[in-house]
């Protein structure tokens, strides 16, 4: 059921299942995707008792900015601030956090930065708050040339061709993340729907932007960007995912991460999915919830 909900600068739109009195997990989406990546995984969580949540974020499908003047900012903080502001507005102290991309960095930083509202994390790419502040670090030239879409978005043209030509692309990006995946056209066109969003242009070249420190982030962001620039520890039990296929964040990409957990973590390499890991291979990222669920009762028995 979609539902929506004002929860700080947005109105998020929202699919809910599951138990409306289970265990709370949120499920949070990245680029260019949008919730239904989750459609196979939401069904194996609510059989568990969840209660489901997925919402679209800033940017995407009918999630709307409240006030003209607010920035259209893509920034990691204004992600994260969304995702806490959902929470609130439905009332809800702590909830498991599991998602992927732009979806897996938010998820990211709330844990971080407040882990009384997570109950366990669940992180496709393992730690994925940025490094703003060493992005001018050129990295191996194989890694440099899977980012050209983000130097692409620092321009002009760039700007321009996701404007214009925004399906496009993005399928394009689709099939270069996940070579194993054959989608439907159909399912395609689902998610590219999303991408239609009056604001998805600002907020995605603001987001490609802003990480490589070329433009300014939100003034209402800043002391949550100030706490993020120390790359804090995430100290919540966590369960973190890499795709052996994913052809834009390489599982060896990740392999440094693990000084990054300070509390229960688990880690798993899943064969021949992506990027789009929650669709390709919905059964293992549905496992690692109910795994960090686990481990959350784990470090709460143990205390």
């Amino acid at each position: 059921m979609i539902r929506t909900v004002r929860a700080g600068v947005v109105e998020i739109a929202y699919l809910e299942s599951g138990e409306p009195a289970g265990w709370p997990v949120v499920l949070l989406h990245g680029f260019p995707y949008e919730p239904h990546i989750f459609d196979a995984v939401a069904p194996l969580l609510a059989a568990d008792g969840a209660r489901v949540l997925v919402p679209w974020l800033r940017g995407y499908g009918s999630t709307r900015f409240l006030d003209p003047a607010t920035p259209r900012s893509g920034q990691q903080a204004a992600l994260a601030r969304d995702l806490e502001a959902f929470l609130d507005a439905l009332a809800i102290p702590r909830a498991l956090l599991a998602g992927h991309d732009w979806g897996g960095r938010a998820g990211c930083i709330l844990a971080a930065l407040h882990p009384e509202r997570v109950s366990a994390l669940v992180s496709l790419g393992s730690y994925n708050i940025q490094d703003i502040a060493g992005s001018a670090r050129p990295l191996a030239p194989a890694m440099e040339e899977r980012l050209w879409y983000q130097y692409y978005f620092h321009s002009a043209r760039g700007e321009r061709a996701l404007a214009e030509n925004r399906a496009a692309l993005c399928r394009h990006l689709w099939r270069l993340w996940s070579p194993a995946w054959r989608f439907a056209e159909s399912r395609f066109a689902q998610a590219a729907s999303a991408f239609e969003n009056p604001d998805f242009v600002a907020v995605v070249v603001h987001s490609y932007r802003h990480r490589f420190a070329l433009v300014p982030g939100d003034p209402a962001a800043a002391a949550m960007e100030a706490a993020l620039a120390a790359q804090p520890p995430i100290v919540v039990p966590a369960v973190t995912l890499d795709g052996s296929a994913d052809g834009v964040a390489p599982a060896e990409g990740t392999a440094d991460h693990a000084r990054h957990f300070r509390g229960p973590r688990e880690h798993r390499t899943i064969p021949h999915a992506g990027h789009n890991l929650p669709e390709e291979a919905p059964e293992a990222f549905a496992a690692a919830v109910l795994r960090a669920r686990a481990l959350a009762a784990g470090a709460q028995a143990g205390r």
